[in-house]
């Protein structure tokens, strides 16, 4: 049995906001921008739109490779949560990641116009995978850290707080950094930082060492201030005993019908959220033409709203529950999908609206961009409360003594078919040659993730 530290066996009531726990909420704060900059909103958009000459073939070799991504987390995270469980300290193995994480994105600036897409898919690949193994062992510290009472309000408010850190990173590459092609000016008129070229790329490709020395800085606080278990046994027997744990755990998981319920609806939907944010800024910057600096003001608005989305959840959570901030993020998660896929460049809700010709060439300025922004504020107000909700009604319906290797499960259920999601959105994409008839296949994780979800107890401790 591992031995844990005193202050980590059983949080302290009344501790809610002590540095431990504002540690913590940094690792939010430090891993965030990956997912905003790399991700979702500057280098995916700029390797599915402008690192090729064929969008199509863009968004089908990226959505192939958040695929094998998926695939990786999904085989491993169960067992390195048990193993975790094992050898006590949680701090070794997020370092461990934490290297390999900032060292691929540092590679990214290497991935120029032209470039294979097999070693930047590669380097991404590498690090989203170091960066969901980390997010395993941060997660699996909640039970034993936070007073159950406050999982929901801290867990939502640490997603807020990263989605700002999100936004102030993405604030600098739009303003600072990615300059218009046409005046070789930023957003505020000043020529970009460092001379960077927005034709080579630069302006995109200078987000992956942004992001790594973000997560390098900021994850400080957390390996400082906040308390780990002390170290249990060695590595070795770790690995022989908590893969034997991990077979018990599977097994243990289906006798408990709510709990093994909530995992699989939550396999569903957040299967389908990654792929929403993995494709969908890229859908929307080869649709409209968009420049690095109009994904970026997307990607800014959508942020604003996300941190507001999640600290606002935060209270929803403590007046109602996890379960109804999921419920509803999912409902508006289904209509921004329904939306966005319903509209172009001079119509939206399939043709039902349509907009004069735009003869203006400002920011958003056709009636389709408005409305495509119109649907992503539901996205933004959505997407955060839903996998913060998603934790605390997880952490909640744990005992955390067995956090690691049910956190492990919890990783296993968001990401053991996140390969299928952007795999059947490429193999859509690439079968018909629309990108919209692709990103349309994502409502079907949220309708039937809702089904599920609505018909789970919450806790998830009680029989079906």
């Amino acid at each position: 049995m591992s031995i844990t530290h005193p202050s980590a066996e059983r949080p302290a009531q009344g501790s809610m906001w002590n540095k431990g726990i504002w540690g913590w909420m940094f690792f939010d704060w430090a891993a965030q921008p990956f997912f905003t900059v790399v991700t979702t909103f500057i280098f995916g958009p700029y390797f599915i739109s402008r690192m090729s000459d064929d969008p199509v073939a863009g968004q089908a070799a990226w959505g192939y490779g958040v695929a094998f991504a998926g695939i990786v987390i999904a085989i491993l995270s169960p067992a390195l949560g048990s193993i975790a469980d094992k050898t006590g300290a949680r701090k070794p193995w997020i370092g461990f990641f934490a290297i390999i994480k900032i060292i691929s994105l540092s590679l990214l600036w290497y991935a120029e116009p032209g470039s294979s897409y097999v070693w930047v898919l590669l380097a991404f690949i590498c690090a989203s995978v170091a960066a969901e193994f980390s997010i395993v062992f941060n997660d699996s510290m909640m039970p034993r850290l936070i007073p159950a009472s406050h999982i929901g309000q801290v867990s939502n408010f640490a997603w807020g707080l990263g989605y700002l850190a999100g936004m102030i990173v993405l604030i600098f590459v739009v303003t600072c950094l990615a300059a218009s092609p046409e005046t070789g000016k930023t957003l505020i008129g000043i020529d970009p930082f460092w001379h960077l070229d927005a034709l080579k790329g630069e302006d995109a490709r200078i987000t992956g060492p942004i992001a790594a020395l973000w997560y390098l800085i900021f994850i400080l606080p957390m390996f400082i201030f906040t308390p780990d278990q002390k170290k249990g046994m060695g590595l070795k027997a770790a690995i022989g005993e908590g893969l034997a744990e991990l077979k018990e755990t599977l097994h243990e998981v289906r006798k408990k019908a709510a709990l093994f319920r909530f995992l699989i609806a939550r396999m569903i939907y957040q299967d389908g959220v990654n792929a929403l944010l993995a494709l969908g800024g890229g859908f929307a910057a080869a649709m409209f033409g968009w420049s690095i600096t109009e994904i970026g003001l997307f990607g800014i608005i959508l942020n604003v709203v996300a941190i507001f989305g999640c600290w606002f959840a935060s209270y929803v959570d403590s007046w109602f529950g996890s379960k109804w901030v999921v419920v509803v993020s999912l409902v508006l998660l289904l209509i921004a999908t329904l939306g966005i896929v319903s509209t172009g460049p001079d119509y939206t809700l399939y043709g039902l609206v349509h907009f004069p010709p735009d003869s203006n060439t400002g920011l958003f300025s056709s009636g389709g961009e408005k409305a495509y922004l119109a649907f992503g504020m539901l996205i933004g107000i959505a997407f955060g409360p839903v996998q913060a909700a998603s934790r605390s009604w997880f952490a909640r319906s744990v005992e955390p003594h067995e956090a690691g290797r049910y956190f492990g499960i919890y990783a296993l259920a968001g990401r053991a078919t996140s390969f299928l999601a952007p795999f059947l959105v490429a193999s859509m994409t690439a079968a018909s040659g629309s990108p919209r008839l692709g990103i349309a296949v994502l409502v079907l994780f949220f309708v039937a993730g809702l089904y599920l979800a609505v018909r789970t107890p919450y806790p998830a401790k009680n029989p079906v």
